[in-house]
């Protein structure tokens, strides 16, 4: 087993030329689409240290059974796609168009000398619970299927693996489904080949978690997991221990209380041994219910203190990764008050204690009623602009389209949409998605824009339909960053 098999559940990159990270934005390949390989994993080439993402590939009209998707970096910036590496079979038993194809993970077996790939094999009823089992001797593919089997007779719905960088041995992670003989993960070791479960090493007992990952240091092993609100974001968690067998500690929140871990989802994590540094990455997905293929990548530092015991994720809107150095860097931008801006329409700027400047910008709804950020300089060059929001459809409307679940009969709105102008030209108007945060709470969704070199630019947001209203979230503020061409490489 390779050193660093390690996966990861995203990818990264605005355009093809960008190289900065940015969480939750559309990155995009070297051909320039929307890089397709959700809750999946980065696993590094033996023989090059080339990174290859691996997940799962969802389209418009087809949520599930598309198979695993492949694509090839060498700085975990800018990413090539090759196509499929498991291809769905029309009629197979278990990788059917129809079927479940979950949380792809692939690891390097040694005594084989090919890559394994496992993943969470269903039907489309979660009927099942298996683990599927396909091989390769490249690591690109393409992958046979082997099997479809019960992990040690048992069940297994979301999956993961962990691969010990200290002896080589791999890990699977898995629930055991929702049922009450269920709510269980287990962590079990496979054979030497990574061909097969050999034994159960530790089973966290009833804590009804998923979405599990293993984050090493050089004293502390640390289990992250999601609790099980379907595609609603939640408080992600983390265990410590100083062995895999535990004992492990109480769980506790790696992001502050209320972000809903940054509205995302835990799904693997990566670790970069540079030369000056060691640096861990979390890497959590961004579901959108009502689009899965529009479903964004949550990639963020986790700051672990071995003598503290602690975990935490750093936000950043974008940082630069040297993956060489280990060194990350936040990318600093230029920010621009919704206290300071224009409104028209029913747009007005309200008294908010939580905010910046204490005022907060609501009532923006469809064309009519808008925020316009003036005096802003920009470059000539796409640059991301972050905006940070506030959107409380979690106050909810009890059995109305946008209610809140704590409410009796209530459903939940995950995002609203606004509508972002450069410059007044609305023959070309981009789509912001801002996730549902809560009451106090701001969070920021970017944008990749095109602003006109000088000062003299202007961004216009409104409100467009989201299913249920014409409403953009409230805003705080914007941060307009430099284009990547201009960062300076340490």
């Amino acid at each position: 087993m390779a050193r660093l098999s390690v996966c990861i559940s995203a990818l990264l990159a605005g355009l093809s030329a960008a190289k900065y990270i940015v969480p939750g934005g559309r990155w995009r390949d070297t051909d320039g689409n929307l890089v397709n390989a959700h809750a999946g994993c980065v696993t590094v080439d033996k023989d090059t240290g080339k990174f290859w993402l691996f997940g799962e590939y969802k389209v418009e009209g087809q949520t599930e059974g598309g198979g695993v998707s492949v694509y090839s970096s060498d700085d975990l910036a800018t990413w090539e796609s090759h196509g499929l590496a498991l291809a769905p079979i029309e009629g197979h038993p278990y990788i059917s168009p129809s079927h479940i194809i979950q949380r792809p993970k692939v690891v390097y077996s040694k005594v084989s000398n090919e890559y394994h790939m496992w993943w969470h094999a269903d039907n489309s009823t979660y009927g099942l619970l298996l683990q599927g089992f396909a091989r390769s001797p490249n690591i690109s593919g393409p992958y046979t299927f082997v099997s479809a089997t019960a992990p040690l007779g048992n069940w297994s719905q979301d999956f993961g693996i962990f691969t010990d960088y200290k002896d080589g041995r791999s890990y699977a992670l898995y629930s055991n489904g929702d049922s009450r003989e269920g709510r269980d993960v287990y962590l079990t070791a496979y054979n030497e080949d990574v061909s097969a479960l050999d034994k159960v090493i530790h089973r966290f007992d009833k804590y009804d978690l998923e979405a599990p990952t293993i984050v090493q240091t050089d004293k502390s092993y640390y289990a992250i997991m999601s609790h099980k609100t379907g595609y609603r974001p939640n408080n992600v968690v983390a265990f410590r221990a100083d062995s895999l067998a535990g004992p492990w500690s109480q769980p506790f929140m790696v992001a502050p209380p209320n972000t809903r871990t940054f509205n995302s989802q835990s799904g693997f994590t990566l670790t970069i041994r540079g030369k000056k540094r060691t640096t861990y990455l979390y890497l959590g997905d961004q579901w959108d219910s009502n689009s899965l293929w529009e479903s964004r990548y949550i990639w963020l530092p986790m700051e672990i203190d071995d003598r503290k015991k602690t975990l935490r994720l750093v936000w950043n809107d974008v940082y630069d990764l040297d993956v060489k150095t280990g060194e990350w860097s936040p990318v600093r931008g230029k920010t621009y008050y919704a206290a300071d801006a224009k409104t028209a329409g029913n747009a007005f700027k309200q008294e908010a204690n939580f905010a910046s400047k204490g005022v907060i910008v609501t009532g923006i709804r469809g064309n009519d009623s808008t925020v316009t950020f003036e005096g802003i300089e920009g470059s000539g060059k796409p640059q991301w602009v972050s905006f940070y929001y506030q959107n409380t459809d979690d106050m909810g409307f009890g059995d109305q389209p946008g209610g809140t679940p704590d409410r009796i009969g209530g459903t939940w709105q995950l995002r609203r949409i606004a509508s972002v102008v450069v410059n007044g030209n609305t023959e070309k108007v981009e789509t912001l998605y801002q996730r549902d945060t809560h009451k106090g709470i701001i969070l920021s969704t970017p944008l990749l824009l095109t602003l006109e070199k000088g000062k003299k630019n202007t961004i216009t947001v409104g409100g467009l339909w989201n299913g249920f209203d014409y409403k953009g979230a409230d805003l705080d503020r914007i941060v307009v960053y430099p284009p990547e061409t201009d960062r300076k490489r340490r």
